[in-house]
């Protein structure tokens, strides 16, 4: 079936398969990869939330702050998948730069977020068990997770200027 919608395509005078193979791949793995490093991150930060939550209940709010700045890594991974996806198209204009271009966003936003949620997950759950102990941490927990955060920052920058060239 696969071979059927492809020699359909390129009879229309479409593009090779091979540019929309890596276009798509690129908005695929934008998506795929910061959506692990963000599941990574939260699912990391929320042991040591529900740790840290049993001795002191007062402070889960206050601690959920890194599941949030994980879960923001996803969308980073959303934005790019979508604006990649968007500009793939049936017409001989997307050729081999332009489908290696996506692929490039793709992996750079999916990569950098998957880093990104692995740092935030390592430091949220040593950050909010400490934090709990020495409530004077609490500036320097949020000060390491803004930079673990700009990992991913970069990896979108990177994308947005690969995906509109």
């Amino acid at each position: 079936m696969f071979g059927t919608l492809m020699d359909i395509m390129l009879a229309e005078g479409g593009i090779e398969a091979s540019n929309a193979f890596f276009g798509f791949m690129g908005s695929a793995s934008a998506l795929i990869f910061a959506c692990i490093g963000a599941a990574y991150g939260t699912a990391k930060s929320g042991v040591g939330i529900a740790s840290m939550g049993v001795m002191h209940p007062q402070l889960v709010m206050r601690s959920v702050i890194p599941v949030v700045m994980a879960g923001v890594i996803g969308i980073y991974g959303l934005i790019i998948a979508v604006i990649i996806a968007v500009g793939i198209s049936n017409s001989d204009e997307f050729n081999s730069f332009k489908a290696f271009s996506r692929l490039g966003a793709g992996l750079s936003v999916g990569l950098s977020g998957l880093a990104a949620g692995m740092a935030i997950g390592i430091v949220g759950d040593a950050g909010v068990r400490a934090n709990a102990q020495q409530p004077k941490l609490f500036v320097g927990m949020i000060l390491i997770l803004i930079f673990a955060e700009a990992l991913a920052l970069y990896g979108l920058i990177v994308a947005l200027i690969l995906a509109i060239k």
